[in-house]
């Protein structure tokens, strides 16, 4: 921490401050020049998008292929956190609409599902990397959490589930099968 004495302090000295602290280039501060470099951030594929999430996926699945388990569960965090994000994102714009354009919110609610979906897979992806390292310890809550979000009956609850059974942190098999 820097402690320094201030003898005296003028007016004009105190109107300086926020200068020193909060100059910047200009450059930093320049607009872009056209419409084709700020639509070019709108793109669907952009890191925040459906797609985005979807091409994380699509790189930690080669990452795998390769033997590239680190750079796979990098990625698959990256695409959960995306995922994420967006489900959160379109939950909140559904509930903003709620009764006030019913349909704006359904689209944004049918969204958010995908988006949860889409997160869902990345989290049971993500955890057999970790089993395929023997990393049990950080598989196990992936597949619970799984299971929390699709429910224990849905395809993947089902696969989680079965992997925790092969893991033998739990004992019954899943009825019906």
């Amino acid at each position: 921490m820097l402690f320094f004495k201030v003898r005296s302090v003028t007016l004009s000295s105190l109107l300086l401050l926020p200068l020193l602290f909060f100059s910047t280039p200009l450059i930093a501060q320049t607009p872009p020049e056209s419409d084709e470099e700020t639509s070019e951030d709108l793109r669907p594929n952009t890191l925040l998008s459906l797609e985005g999430g979807e091409d994380l996926m699509t790189e930690a699945t080669k990452a795998i292929d390769e033997g590239n388990y680190d750079l796979a569960k990098e990625k698959l965090q990256s695409a959960r956190r995306v995922f994420n994000q967006l489900s959160n994102f379109y939950q909140q714009l559904a509930g903003s609409f709620q009764g006030v354009n019913n349909q704006v919110s359904e689209e944004q609610r049918q969204q958010a599902l995908q988006a949860a979906e889409m997160r869902d897979r990345a989290t049971y992806q993500l955890a057999l990397v970790h089993r395929a390292q023997k990393e049990t310890a950080l598989a196990v809550p992936l597949f619970i959490q799984v299971i929390r979000s699709q429910n224990p009956t849905s395809e993947l609850g089902k696969k989680s589930y079965q992997q925790l059974r092969e893991l033998g942190f739990v004992k019954s098999p899943f009825p019906g099968n």
